[in-house]
């Protein structure tokens, strides 16, 4: 697989979009997706299904889990950032969506800090933003590697507040929250 990298730096497969997924989406039609059966790895086992998002249908895509917000609403919007203050990313920024979002190194991580080798491949940490309470989380991922949240190990999952400072591999990462009490996407504003 050949990854290919947008104007902006960020690394995407272009087998699975026609844009880079970071950049947002451009000409969005939700109502056509592709899936591959697990088993398959041709272009032979990609099926055509579709995908609706009204209460009318009845029809479910059996390959796809989506969060609520982009269930209720259509879109799978930013809800915060990450900003590389320091290391080898410096200066680059990280969306963060609803729900769970994985941190790595590898392009099919929803956090790729491609740029760092200390940073796990997959799962290193796990950032969270719970819609019900408008609350965003941070814990370890799967892999050997440390997270470090204000300078302290993160054992357990740990609320994150604005301006935390996350350590990952030899990146310094400033979390800055969008969602929050004033604005959260598909509520009345």
């Amino acid at each position: 697989m050949a990854l290919k990298r947008c104007d902006k730096g960020h690394y995407y497969d272009p087998e699975s979009y026609s844009d880079c997924p970071s950049c947002g989406t451009h000409d969005l039609d939700l109502q056509t997706t592709q899936m591959r059966g697990p088993a398959s790895t041709s272009d032979a086992g990609v099926t055509q299904a579709r995908s609706s998002y009204s209460s009318s249908s009845k029809q479910r895509d059996a390959g796809v889990t989506v969060a609520i917000v982009r269930k209720k609403i259509g879109i799978d919007p930013v809800v915060g950032w990450l900003v590389c203050i320091d290391g080898p990313e410096k200066g680059r920024d990280y969306r963060i969506r609803s729900e769970k979002n994985y941190i790595g190194r590898d392009a099919s991580m929803d956090i790729c800090i491609s740029g760092d080798e200390t940073i796990s491949r997959e799962n290193h940490a796990v950032i969270s933003f719970n819609p019900r309470n408008v609350k965003f989380t941070i814990a370890p991922g799967t892999s050997r590697g440390l997270v470090y949240l204000n300078n302290d190990e993160v054992g357990v999952p740990a609320e994150l507040k604005p301006y935390d400072l996350i350590e990952i591999g030899q990146c310094k990462l400033l979390f800055v929250g969008f969602c929050n009490e004033n604005f959260q996407w598909g509520q009345d504003s």
